[in-house]
């Protein structure tokens, strides 16, 4: 079964994403417990708590389908040691948030060098933060989303992805969510029948598919390795309307969260309706 759904608004409250993520017609539901623009946050209150778990538990949201998102700010591997700091605590933070809000994953950005450290040692920081987030926390799995390769951004490929679960100790807490915008970005043919069973047979061959937590559902505004991440409407973009129908029809992508992040969030009750007419 597929469980569509979309990054949806905590106006208001924590309490509210379930809210709207049933009004669009969602099965599954992205959100940021914080801003995702701020350091730092007040602390999750007893009242808030309990309001979001109600919320989700009126409309029908399972944890499994729940893949809220860090902030922005943090870097798990940044090459200084005030900034890395900085990182680890608030991303220590960001878990235990969820493990509050009885949400059992996180999906974040692996990290950038700053063309200050290499790669390799970037790609062993990132590792050793996760697990220093996941020493400080209970029940809640790191994923790792891929990105576009922009700028000095790591994790673009599924090589760079899988060396920093070789540093992660506790596996049964690691996952990946993959993202069509930043994967097709990346130099990743998701366009092609055969490039798409290719891009899906390395991502088995080089991280493990066990290791697939999620789907971020974006069209691409960008060409082909354009290491350009602008996300697009579904069929709107350079990927066009018959990757997402392929992905539909895969059973790779059964039980577990397919959110779009596509830019006009009026437009996602249609796109789910859409999303779900293909499966």
């Amino acid at each position: 079964m597929k469980y569509i759904g979309a990054h949806v608004s905590t106006a208001g409250g924590l309490h509210n994403a379930p809210k709207n993520a049933h009004n669009i017609g969602a099965k599954a539901f992205a959100l940021f417990t914080k801003n995702q623009r701020q350091w730092k946050a007040a602390p999750l209150s007893e009242a808030t708590i309990n309001a979001f778990k109600k919320a989700c538990q009126t409309y029908g949201f399972l944890p499994e389908f729940i893949l809220p998102h860090d902030s922005y700010l943090i870097n798990l591997g940044h090459p200084e040691k005030e900034g890395l700091q900085k990182s680890r605590e608030a991303f220590v933070d960001e878990m235990q948030r969820c493990e509050q809000l009885g949400l059992s994953m996180l999906n974040f950005h692996p990290g950038s060098h700053l063309n200050k450290i290499s790669v390799s040692e970037c790609l062993k920081r990132i590792g050793e933060s996760v697990n220093i987030a996941l020493e400080n926390s209970r029940g809640v799995t790191a994923v790792i989303e891929n990105t576009a390769g922009q700028g000095s951004n790591l994790g673009y490929t599924f090589e760079q992805i899988a060396e920093i679960l070789f540093y992660i100790e506790d596996k049964s807490r690691a996952g990946v969510c993959i993202d069509t915008c930043h994967a097709y970005s990346a130099g990743y043919d998701l366009l092609t029948p055969e490039g798409y069973r290719e891009t899906f047979r390395q991502l088995d061959a080089v991280i493990g598919k066990k290791y697939l937590r999620g789907i971020h559902l974006n069209d691409s505004k960008k060409d082909f390795g354009s290491h350009v991440d602008r996300h697009e409407r579904i069929g709107e973009g350079t990927l066009g309307p018959e990757v997402f129908l392929r992905m539909m029809k895969d059973p790779l992508l059964d039980e577990i969260p397919i959110i779009l992040e596509t830019p006009d969030e009026n437009h996602w009750a249609e796109e789910i309706s859409l999303l779900y007419s293909w499966v």
